[in-house]
């Protein structure tokens, strides 16, 4: 008798790993250089002093979205909703942007999918055809909790890899972009800790980007330390019990349902 097949893996299964917080630079990269994000991020972040908050509000939306329960995922996309509402351009500057446009909203979870894919397989080897189906419909949910249209997100790995294919051809660097990335990446104001982390996170980023957009941005990369530091994680990311792996994301909900009950 043929052994049963695993079940597929579930957008639960993955979420809650530390480890994907290794690509979150990578997918803020990715997000800047769409010229209606990045400029729309220019104008209404502060990365310079403030290098945590987009990171913090990120992981709070996805947590919130794929653990919580329907009432607090209907809170936290209305929370972000209510951010993103006056995030749009004036009608003199040079690029015209609305953060609750759905083609940016869309390019916004494709960087946070594809970013959490690509770390995955990096560490833990490639994703197998029905995985790669189950997770690519398990994330439109991120996507659609902004009011995307759930027809809007791509139908399968392979419709994934035409749009993904087509909007990484669209992206510009600019100076803009440029800028925030530098402040991003070379905080001024930030814990010891994350300035201890930044080389690392640098060398990771770079490595994860393609290298016309590594260049773009003017980032350094040497490729036998990545390989070096892929090798590592490889080897000691998977063996670290459960509790620490998936520690940051017990902390952000418990995070949101404390300042939930005092509000």
């Amino acid at each position: 008798m043929p052994a049963a097949q695993p079940s597929p893996l579930r957008i639960t299964d993955v979420s809650a790993e530390a480890l994907l917080l290794a690509g979150g630079a990578r997918a803020i990269l990715l997000q800047l250089a769409n010229p209606g994000v990045g400029h729309g991020v220019a104008a209404h972040s502060d990365f310079a002093n403030r290098p945590l908050d987009r990171l913090h509000g990120t992981l709070t939306y996805l947590y919130v979205i794929v653990y919580g329960t329907p009432d607090e995922a209907r809170r936290v996309a209305k929370m972000v909703g209510a951010a993103h509402a006056p995030v749009r351009s004036e009608p003199g500057d040079a690029v015209q942007y609305d953060a609750r446009d759905d083609q940016l909203q869309l390019w916004v979870a494709a960087t946070l999918y594809d970013t959490a894919m690509c770390v995955r397989e990096l560490v833990f080897g490639a994703l197998s055809a029905a995985d790669a189906e189950s997770l690519l419909a398990d994330y439109s949910v991120i996507a659609t909790a902004l009011g995307v249209p759930r027809s809007v997100w791509p139908e399968n790995p392979a419709s994934f890899a035409r749009y993904w294919a087509d909007a990484e051809a669209a992206l510009r660097v600019d100076d803009v972009a440029r800028r925030v990335a530098d402040e991003l990446l070379h905080p001024s104001t930030a814990p010891w800790w994350m300035h201890a982390a930044m080389p690392a996170v640098r060398l990771f980023t770079a490595g994860l980007l393609t290298p016309a957009l590594r260049e773009a941005f003017g980032l350094d990369f040497n490729e036998r330390r990545y390989r070096r530091l892929v090798r590592f994680t490889r080897t000691v990311y998977p063996r670290l019990p459960q509790w620490i792996r998936h520690a940051p994301s017990r902390r952000y909900l418990a995070t949101f349902r404390r300042s939930a009950e005092l509000a």
